[in-house]
């Protein structure tokens, strides 16, 4: 059994990945991990009682955890806040009546001992309770260094270090949940509710209730929670949540229309073509949630390390302690510098702004059309060098129509698209489409169909043997053939346009210095006309899938490849890529699962876009790193050399950690700049 449950009221990556460490010791329990941002808890059991007793541990380690089966929104006030504020405020109060007022020393150790306890019951708790089970952390730390501080006499900065320190948590959790809510509304994408047509009688029922061929309603304000077909009104359409263009448009019956689009006025009916799981809301959604499975080397290596982080700040502490010792012969001034090395000690900065800032990054892209299925795949992005583009549902349109058709054989041209369209009517290809549609007779079954990727369709029809495809690659036309008995009998000449966002595409692409290659299966001189027309670096015609796969293979060993590609025949070489971008209506389920990176809306110059977001994010994430590894590193020092007390260690430890996260959520709002305007 495998289950995912919400999990609310964790301080710090760290306190989750103590319990974490806890949770995967209990006898009923096969695995558990949890998610600190996205704040889930998935676990793996055969055992029924396996969540009950998750729940009893979470409980006695952390108390504040609640741990829910259904989901919760997340809120940024609540009363364990207002709580932990009062507590806080009568601490203070009481620390200031102890080290302002003189009392006797009974009455001195009485309030010092209550302003303490005030200021930092929980982390006390929290000590104890892990120091217990094996587990040293942040908490511990803290705690002896109040204790350290009181014993040595300096009480006043005992008070302050935990003052300073609770108050530094409770911003820090303000920090990352306002982070959490923002990334929440961010991609929150699914429609709460369809109306369903039933008998002509409107129902409101779950999205997830909802039969493929099904009839709904959306009207003006409501989100579209299927994808489907329009069969009655048109609408202006926002699809910004989805594709993150800001201008709406117009549609209208008869056209394809995405779940997650809010319509904005008229009143739509809607025929359902996909089910819930299956719409591009969900997709989205799913491909958003499990981001966060797939790491960069950088946030993986960032895990790792804080693991050891804490232990090695209490080795050093002791070490100081022992060298200032030896040096000064001073006790108190010893110990007082190696508390300081505590005080410095928690990972949290790193823990979480590294993480944060990678999933600000994906969150920002989905919102713009891009969907990138982890942070290794953004690091990977951010590094590019080389785009190789496909041509046909890439950078063209690839919505063919019919110029013209040639007989050889006394058929009519109506008969040759009829032969054509035989062999193409299972055929994905977007040329097999257009052959279709132009036909006007019902098809007949055919024998010993078999289509050849990057050749044509094979088949059989009242026993004669037929092939449509090209084996004649010549000219800078795109022509179907005709073969009947391996005679030529017919072509079919059909023309493609270029997609205007291509060209933009290309011009971003050399602008940052990234080369453009087009791999394509068309003869020479459709793809030197097509290369030439968009400014493209190199090409390569006449390409089967496998030829493809052969030069990104060839290639990727001295340069960081991405492949743009839509089709089935292309997942080999999206799976092969460094990073593989795929079109997201018209690719082929095939390429969106092979693919690193999703356009929802099919537009190249999402490419560019989507490397500037993931360059952007990677300079986050190491501003990160490089200012709370200098601040901590920093004031180790001059802790150790006697320049700095404990309060500015304080500082050093949570000030740097909201510091970093508020860095990090700079990558949730960062829109890059494209040459859009030019499309207008």
């Amino acid at each position: 059994m495998k289950k995912t449950v919400k999990i609310e009221g964790l301080d710090c990556p760290n306190c989750a990945r103590a319990l974490e460490g806890e949770l995967n010791k209990l006898e009923s329990v096969q695995s558990c991990n949890i998610d600190f941002l996205h704040s889930k808890l998935s676990f793996e059991s055969k055992d029924a009682n396996a969540l009950n007793d998750i729940k009893k541990l979470t409980k006695e380690i952390e108390p504040a955890a609640k741990i829910y089966e259904e989901k919760v929104k997340i809120k940024i006030v609540d009363k364990k806040f207002v709580l932990d504020l009062v507590f806080l405020a009568l601490g203070i109060a009481f620390g200031l009546v102890t080290l302002l007022v003189n009392m006797p020393t009974w009455a001195f150790w009485t309030m010092f001992v209550i302003s303490a306890l005030l200021l930092g019951y929980k982390t006390y708790l929290k000590a104890i309770k892990l120091l217990f089970k094996g587990v040293v952390n942040e908490n511990m730390l803290i705690t002896l260094s109040v204790i350290g501080a009181s014993a040595i006499g300096e009480h006043m900065e005992a008070l302050m270090v935990i003052a300073l320190y609770s108050i530094g948590k409770i911003l820090e959790s303000l920090a990352v949940n306002k982070s959490k809510k923002s990334i929440e509304e961010l991609t929150n994408l699914q429609p709460e509710f369809a109306n369903l047509l039933v008998n002509g009688k409107e129902e409101k029922v779950s999205p997830d209730s909802v039969e493929v061929g099904s009839t709904i309603i959306v009207r003006a304000g409501e989100k579209v929670p299927l994808d489907g077909i329009v069969l009655e009104g048109s609408s202006m359409l926002d699809t910004q949540s989805l594709t993150g263009e800001s201008l709406p448009f117009t549609i209208k019956e008869g056209e394809e229309i995405l779940s997650g689009s809010i319509v904005l006025d008229g009143v739509l009916v809607i025929k359902t073509t996909k089910s819930c799981t299956e719409s591009t809301v969900s997709k989205i959604m799913n491909l958003i949630e499990n981001a966060e499975s797939k790491k960069s080397k950088t946030e993986t290596f960032i895990s790792k390390i804080t693991r050891w982080y804490t232990l090695g700040v209490f080795v050093l502490s002791v070490l100081v302690w022992g060298i200032v010792w030896a040096v000064t012969g001073d006790f108190n001034t010893a110990l007082y510098r190696g508390l300081i090395f505590l005080v410095v000690s928690c990972p949290c900065a790193f823990a979480i702004s590294v993480p944060l800032a990678y999933f600000s990054g994906i969150g920002n892209a989905s919102r713009k059309g891009i969907l990138i299925k982890g942070s290794n795949y953004l690091d990977a992005c951010a590094k590019l060098d080389v785009v190789a583009f496909d041509k046909t549902g890439t950078l063209t349109t690839g919505e063919f129509k019919i110029d013209r058709v040639e007989s050889y054989n006394n058929l009519t041209e109506e008969e040759i698209i009829y032969l054509a369209s035989l062999g193409e009517q299972n055929s994905l290809h977007p040329l097999a489409k257009s052959i279709l549609a132009q036909n006007t007779r019902e098809l007949e079954k055919v024998e010993n169909i078999k289509e050849v990727a990057g050749e044509g369709v094979y088949y059989s029809y009242m026993g004669k043997n037929y092939f449509i495809g090209r084996k004649n690659r010549e000219g800078k036309n795109t022509c179907v053939e005709v073969y009947e008995n391996d005679e030529l009998i017919g072509k079919i000449y059909l023309s493609d346009s270029i997609k205007d966002t291509s060209i933009l595409a290309i011009q971003e692409l050399k602008d940052m210095n990234i080369k453009t290659v087009l791999l394509s299966g068309d003869n020479k001189e459709i793809v030197e006309h097509t290369s030439e027309k968009l400014g493209i670096d190199e090409y390569k015609y006449s390409l089967l899938p496998q030829d493809k796969y052969s030069w990104i293979e060839e290639n990727k060993v001295n340069s960081s490849i991405a492949y743009v590609g839509d089709g089935i025949n292309d997942a080999p070489s999206l799976m092969l890529a460094d990073v593989g971008i795929s079109m997201g209506i018209n690719g082929s389920p095939a390429s969106v699962e092979a693919s690193d990176i999703v356009l929802v809306d099919d537009n190249p110059n999402k490419v560019p876009m989507a490397i500037k977001l993931s360059r952007y994010t990677r300079k986050i994430v190491w501003e990160d790193i490089i200012l709370s590894a200098g601040v901590k590193f920093t004031f180790l020092l001059l802790g150790a050399l006697g320049i700095t007390g404990m309060l500015s260690a304080v500082f050093a430890d949570v000030g740097v950690t909201v510091l970093a996260i508020l860095n990090s959520m700079r990558a949730l709002k960062h829109t890059p700049k494209n040459k859009k305007a030019e499309l207008k």
